[in-house]
């Protein structure tokens, strides 16, 4: 079934020719489709590129080993990997312990979420960063011959997870408030709970917990959400890396979906026997979840959602919808996996406490998209009993179909995507953004993926229709979509890459992954991959999201060589733009490192970094 299903890319090409997409939007650059006169190179082109009132000053792509960032802007180092949450001990690659690392700024830091001091309220200089922590890279962090391998894994399951510090802006800087009662570090091994329909299914239960509702830990840690009542989702990834062994007999199908069993990135099965798949089997499908936490409570347990299903989730994107129900946008991350959406039943209010606002997250539908080269999109219910969902097809109850998401989506003929990673819910439009980074191993091309294969990435706009209430319905079934950007070069042929309207030599980008919203309505985009497929360093770039300038994004900043960018998050205010600076310096070997940033000094590592950007005069981020 799933082999036959038309991909994203087959369906764009059906449904409009480059002529079309040109009619469509107006000012388009198509690659390889207009003369470069025609393009932007052109004094008239680069006059409308530049016509962008009250906007930052671009920047060059480069290779650099530090950042670089728009004029009139400065960047604050916040927190690193290695800086303690609650004293100023310093931090020494040679001495590290798991212990101390669980108190210690986690490594490779990825979603960002900004919540104010006080629940609910407002402030944009004192508040609380709760930060994911994605994966570790053994290369960059333990020097030869230094620890055994047993004391690396220590370090590594504590270096995952989460952070929450407390963060404060005084006389234009920003910085983390030590030993802040917020403080806290959410790891391997904290205290979990599963909640929804799964909870406590045979395919949860283990040796430790026979009863299959109290996961261990969490792990890595993508993209993720804030919830209207406060609290943060945070998504588990690439769980796949860190299982070895082969499942017992009935169960391959059902691993191999989930590219489990293979060989391990991490020896920690070694040390850990929840990680071998000859002592715990059902190991893996406690992991792929979205995952709530309260910032505001360091001693509430993670709570794992089976309602929003499990796979590699990027992004948890939460949206109020205008009748009060709770929608939450997720992409699958990988090559050829699926979009999906979760409607919850019932409406959330303010008055809700948190442990009522969130059991919305226990009770709804998981709905996955399917597009259509007429440009629009059904969204697909999950749910038992409904079309091929039944026991005869492997899928008894709802349990079953939350567990193995991935399969019960291949049956319901959802639609391959090109990696879909993060998606923004446009705070003014209510247009639905996602960005899919790439897919080198795509051969065939469909409605919403338009390139085989797709090296450089893409975004889609998906607009749902209107509710009777205003705004947008976000619960419906029915939506349209439209391409916002294909990436790439638009003068380079081979790259058939193509954006709404006249872009600059430096604005063109690959490889869109995180993106997010100001208060002027631009759409940021982070790219991860640039080094590799346009040889430059990934950045962050504004685009319009309408008028004469849409889908022209202008590149704000860049992150050092060997890294890319994740994570944005403003302030209320728009005036601070919080980002992480992932794996600087990654595929350099010990002692040679390509860059040494952020502290650029001879004899110390590179170390990721969340940073924060603010204007010189205390303008909005993106101000000229």
């Amino acid at each position: 079934m799933r082999d036959s299903l038309p991909s994203f890319s087959q369906l764009l090409e059906r449904r409009m020719s480059r002529r079309d997409f040109l009619q469509h939007s107006g000012a388009a650059v198509l690659g390889g489709v207009l003369a470069s006169s025609a393009l932007g190179r052109s004094a008239v082109a680069q006059e409308a590129v530049e016509a962008v009132r009250g906007q930052f000053t671009e920047i060059s792509k480069n290779v650099s080993a530090s950042h670089r960032v728009a004029p009139n802007h400065v960047v604050d180092v916040v927190a690193r990997w290695g800086d303690h949450l609650i004293s100023p001990w310093p931090f020494d690659v040679y001495k590290m312990t798991a212990d101390e690392q669980k108190w210690r700024f986690g490594y490779n830091n990825d979603f960002i979420a900004y919540l104010p001091m006080q629940r609910g309220g407002e402030s944009s200089t004192h508040g609380l960063l709760c930060i994911n922590h994605e994966y570790t890279n053994a290369a960059l962090m333990f020097p030869p011959d230094t620890y055994s391998e047993q004391k690396r894994v220590a370090i590594e399951m504590n270096a995952h997870g989460c952070s929450i510090i407390e963060v404060k802006k005084q006389s234009g800087h920003w910085s983390m408030v030590l030993d802040s009662p917020y403080a806290r570090r959410i790891t391997t091994h904290s205290a979990a709970r599963f909640s929804g329909p799964a909870r406590g299914h045979a395919h949860l239960r283990t040796l430790d917990d026979p009863e299959g509702e109290y996961p261990k830990g969490t792990l890595a840690n993508c993209g993720g959400g804030i919830t209207p009542w406060g609290t943060v989702l945070t998504c588990e990834e690439n769980f796949d890396a860190y299982f070895v062994g082969r499942p017992s007999a009935g169960y391959v199908n059902y691993y191999e979906r989930y590219d489990i069993g293979k060989k391990p990135t991490y020896a920690w099965y070694k040390y850990d026997k929840r990680f071998n798949l000859a002592h715990e089997r059902f190991e893996p499908n406690r992991f792929g979840w979205v995952v709530e936490y309260d910032p505001y409570d360091p001693h509430a347990p993670l709570i794992k959602h089976t309602a929003l299903g499990r796979f590699k989730h990027e992004s948890a994107t939460v949206h109020q919808n205008p009748d009060g129900r709770i929608i939450v946008y997720s992409g699958d991350d990988q090559a050829s996996e699926y979009l999906y959406r979760y409607v919850s039943n019932e409406a959330y209010h303010p008055d809700m406490t948190v442990n009522e606002a969130r059991r919305l997250l226990e009770d709804g539908v998981l709905y996955v998209a399917r597009f259509a080269e007429d440009g629009t999109m059904q969204w697909l219910p999950l749910v038992h009993g409904q079309g091929k969902l039944t026991a005869e097809h492997g899928f008894p109850t709802q349990a079953e179909i939350l567990i193995y998401t991935r399969m019960a989506a291949d049956l319901v003929g959802a639609t391959p995507m090109d990696r879909p990673e993060d998606v923004e819910v446009h705070p003014k439009t209510g247009s639905v953004f996602v960005a899919l980074t790439m897919n080198k191993e795509r051969k065939e091309i469909n409605a919403a993926n338009e390139r085989a294969p797709n090296l450089y990435g893409h975004i889609i706009e998906l607009i749902a229709p209107s509710h009777a209430l205003g705004g947008k319905d976000h619960s419906a079934e029915i939506f349209t979509w439209e391409v916002f950007l294909l990436g790439g070069n638009p003068e380079q042929s081979s790259h058939n890459a193509s954006y709404l309207s006249p872009v600059s030599e430096q604005g063109w980008l690959a490889n869109p992954d995180n993106l997010a919203c100001d208060n002027a309505g631009r759409l940021w985009i982070c790219t991860d991959g640039q080094h590799e497929s346009i040889g430059a360093n990934d950045g962050v770039y504004a685009a319009d999201v309408d008028g004469a300038h849409k889908g022209s994004p202008r590149l704000f900043f860049t992150a050092p060589k060997g890294a890319e960018v994740t994570g944005p998050c403003f302030t209320p205010d728009g005036t601070t733009l919080f980002l992480s600076v992932q794996h600087p310096g990654e595929g350099s070997p010990w002692g040679s490192f390509t860059t040494t940033w952020p502290d650029l000094q001879s004899g110390v590592v590179p170390r990721p970094s969340v940073v924060a950007i603010t204007h010189r005069k205390d303008k909005p981020v993106g101000s000229a």
